[in-house]
């Protein structure tokens, strides 16, 4: 992840290292995020439990009473707790129970009865939370004693919300291992895991403070869970907002409701793919938010009907098998409300590509003025791809008529963030605050009507819709603000292929002939 912004992570690694030999790396969150999970909803319980039984005894609440019997009753009432976001959870599934019987031989079945308990619960509460917590502790290859050593890490004072009741304390533990999972998974973690730097950022850009924020390809859910932290921070409310999402990978959507949940945010998730089975055709959203995978090869257009609504013409024309990008953009567009925004994280080919099935969407975009803006980010912002990564921001509010942002039909905004961020390790660069200030500032400076918004060489350019077409549809924020695009150079792969052939083979001939000439060499000193 990105700068740790907790002070515990040698512990909860060390919880991870539990699993070390029983379980592959890839596996860990399978079994640690539930474990997670339970302990939030257990404290939760406790929690609330500990509010109701003073709101009972307290004169001046309006819960007050001395009747035994009905302050049994209000404790044990789960609407009580459903109206509080938690549940009535049961001894045996509660996390004290489980420490308390952390060194017993039969632990791994008390756990999974405790997940048993719970999953009727949520399903109870919400049908959509089938699923959540299945039995896996008995027929994993885990020792009893290596769970109880989890659950024993876990139970650190420091990981209590109890203790910590500001600091959102189980979401940035779920947060931790979600990154540092995708660090020990490599290229596979990127379907479920967009680096904090990047998610803070689009939020940042879009504001998402009321409305309906929409992600298709909303892996673990943190675009979701940002939002909600930049809605917190500018002293808005959670209630303001309702979140749809759509994820393909059943495991990753456990992991992302689960996210959800620990934040008592209402929520409509469901599994499917989105290029090909949109399970939310008639929403239309505020802010879309996403990171779909890059350049998805072989997702089968041909499969999409005739006449699908989201394409911008025939599908022939505006599909392309050999990359889903811009399928995505097409998906977006269609998903936002007449005033609506997108922020989409894309591989920078797309701001070049020129196959026709692409090319024929962004002539389409700029050409319809759909672009708002493009950034384009440095290296190594992502854990697990080495793709560079740009943004392209969509937006259906560029006429001006609601009076928040100003007219800009004609314009588009390019950002050079390249040379931003910095180096957190060997591997990894991360936006700090005055980066994300830099960018975001240009970006609502630009779009405002009473913002202070001017050029600078090498960063921030509003280029015009024809300056853009000039330059054949190219969105390469380099061309406009005045600094080289290293990345895209705009030569085909094969041919970049083909070239470094023709020049290795060269060398090589250079490296015989010069082999003969030091043999040749050492043969006249011998003589």
């Amino acid at each position: 992840m990105a700068k740790a912004d907790i002070d515990f992570e040698k512990e909860l690694w060390d919880a991870a290292n539990e699993l070390r030999g029983a379980i592959s790396e890839n596996n860990y969150k399978n079994y640690i995020l539930p474990l997670v999970f339970l302990k939030h909803l257990s404290e939760r319980y406790d929690i609330v439990y500990d509010e109701l039984e003073n709101q009972l005894n307290d004169p001046e609440s309006e819960y007050f009473t001395k009747d035994k019997e009905e302050k049994k009753y209000v404790l044990g009432d789960k609407d009580e707790y459903r109206s509080r976001y938690t549940f009535v959870i049961p001894e045996k599934a509660s996390w004290q129970y489980l420490k308390d019987n952390a060194e017993q031989d039969d632990l791994k079945v008390r756990v999974d009865d405790a997940f048993d308990v719970l999953q009727d619960l949520l399903t109870d509460y919400n049908p959509q939370l089938n699923n959540l917590l299945p039995r896996i502790f008995v027929k994993s290859e885990l020792s009893a004693k290596q769970t109880g050593g989890i659950i024993n890490l876990l139970s650190h004072p420091k990981f209590s919300e109890k203790e910590n009741p500001e600091s959102d304390i189980i979401g940035r533990i779920y947060e931790y291992y979600i990154g540092k999972f995708a660090m020990a998974e490599g290229s596979g973690a990127g379907q479920f895991f967009t680096p904090g730097s990047i998610v803070r950022l689009l939020v940042e850009l879009l504001q998402p403070y009321k409305g309906r924020i929409f992600d298709p390809a909303c892996g673990s859910g943190g675009m979701f869970v940002q939002s909600l932290k930049f809605i917190k921070e500018h002293g808005g409310n959670k209630t303001d907002i309702s979140i749809y999402g759509q994820e393909r990978t059943a495991q990753t959507l456990r992991l992302c409701l689960m996210n959800l949940l620990l934040r008592d945010l209402a929520f409509d998730i469901q599994l499917g793919n989105s290029l090909l089975d949109d399970k939310f055709s008639d929403l239309k959203a505020d802010f879309i938010i996403a990171n779909p995978p890059f350049n998805v090869s072989a997702w089968h257009p041909e499969d999409l009907p005739d006449g699908d609504p989201r394409l911008f013409g025939p599908k022939e024309e505006f599909t392309t098998d050999g990359s889903a990008n811009y399928m995505w953009m097409q998906t977006f567009w269609s998903h936002l409300s007449d005033t609506g925004t997108a922020g989409i994280v894309m591989a920078n080919g797309a701001m070049t590509s020129n196959t026709k099935g692409e090319k024929n969407v962004r002539e389409h975009m700029v050409n319809n003025s759909m672009v708002d803006a493009i950034v384009r980010m440095p290296d190594k912002l992502f854990l697990t791809t080495g793709i560079p990564a740009c943004l392209f921001i969509l937006s259906k509010n560029r006429d001006g008529k609601d009076g928040k942002q100003r007219e800009r039909t004609n314009e588009i905004l390019f950002i050079d963030a390249s040379k931003l961020g910095t180096m957190a390790s060997r591997k990894l660069r991360v936006f700090e605050d005055n980066d994300l200030t830099k960018i975001a500032e240009a970006y609502h400076n630009w779009r405002t009507p009473k913002g202070k918004y001017e050029d600078v060489d090498g960063f921030v350019k509003a280029a015009s819709i024809e300056e853009v077409q000039k330059q054949d549809y190219k969105l390469t924020p380099g061309i406009y603000v005045g600094t080289e695009a290293e990345e895209d150079d705009g030569i085909p792969f094969e041919e970049k292929m083909a070239g470094l052939k023709t020049q290795l083979l060269e060398q090589f001939g250079k490296g015989e002939e010069l082999k003969k000439q030091i043999v040749a060499n050492f043969d006249n000193i011998a003589q």
